[in-house]
């Protein structure tokens, strides 16, 4: 891992192999190690850059809110720091979709191409802001442990490998409850991206787990016939973590879109 200095921070990423740059962005609250299925099978063919997310994996802790816009503006930084000056794929997954969509209004110039995994367009409803809120208060009362009680449930299709159920239980418990707090507040505040589909200029790719309760295949369906030029993936037997349940399918699904997209 590269220690970077960030915007006023240092951040931990990895930054292996050669060749197009893939930015790998975890989602919420986790770090790089949920892509090592990807780094592992993509990094012969592609440059593979996966940071650790302000706050999170082995960066210090944060507090207060963490803006969606404040994470892009760490990622644009972090390709700045690393002397990328080509555009990348940006591949993002839950939160990492999220910090998407201002990575693309402010650095746009620098995509080449796009993979949504996992996530949704559209802001929180009034519920979903109450429930972020409940659940930081819960997080700062009882501790990390009570984040990844409330969250794995929903985070895997049944009968999923109980030994990812475990990892991922490991990163969200050691993630401190200050930076969960500020995460879901950020979450909580960000803007409704859904009109800004049609305006995506990029190769796009869409992938979901047929079982994700989260952000649904119909739901990403629906976005992916908003965005042009956009492909369509759901991933069978997984969840909200596809790249974690099924990586063969979700590798071979990234690397035959890059190909066709001359990455």
């Amino acid at each position: 891992m590269k220690q970077l200095d960030i915007n006023g921070t240092t951040l931990s990423v990895a930054d292996e192999g050669e060749g197009h740059p893939v930015l790998l962005v975890h989602g919420f609250p986790l770090s790089h190690a949920m892509w090592s299925a990807q780094i592992k099978a993509l990094t012969p063919a592609f440059r593979m850059i996966a940071p650790d997310l302000r706050g999170f994996g082995a960066n210090d802790a944060v507090e207060g809110t963490l803006s969606m816009e404040q994470l892009a503006d760490d990622l644009a930084a972090i390709l700045d720091a690393l002397e990328i000056d080509q555009p990348i794929t940006y591949c993002g997954l839950s939160m990492g979709g999220y910090i998407a969509c201002d990575f693309l209004r402010k650095h746009a110039d620098r995509l080449q191409s796009l993979i949504l995994c996992d996530t949704r367009a559209g802001a929180d409803s009034e519920e979903g802001i109450r429930n972020r809120h409940k659940l930081a208060e819960t997080v700062m009362t009882h501790g990390s442990e009570a984040c990844s009680r409330i969250m794995l449930p929903n985070l895997f299709a049944e009968n999923s490998d109980a030994a990812l159920v475990k990892a991922l239980r490991s990163i969200i418990n050691v993630t401190a409850p200050s930076t969960i707090a500020a995460a879901l507040m950020g979450m909580a505040t960000r803007p409704d991206s859904t009109d800004m589909l049609p305006s995506i200029k990029v190769p796009t790719l869409i992938i979901v787990g047929e079982h994700d309760n989260i952000s649904t295949a119909s739901e990403m369906r629906s976005m992916s016939e908003a965005i042009p030029n956009c492909i369509f993936k759901e991933i069978a037997d997984a969840g909200h973590m596809a790249p974690m349940e099924q990586p063969s399918d979700v590798n071979n699904a990234i690397v035959a879109f890059l190909q066709s997209s001359q990455c």
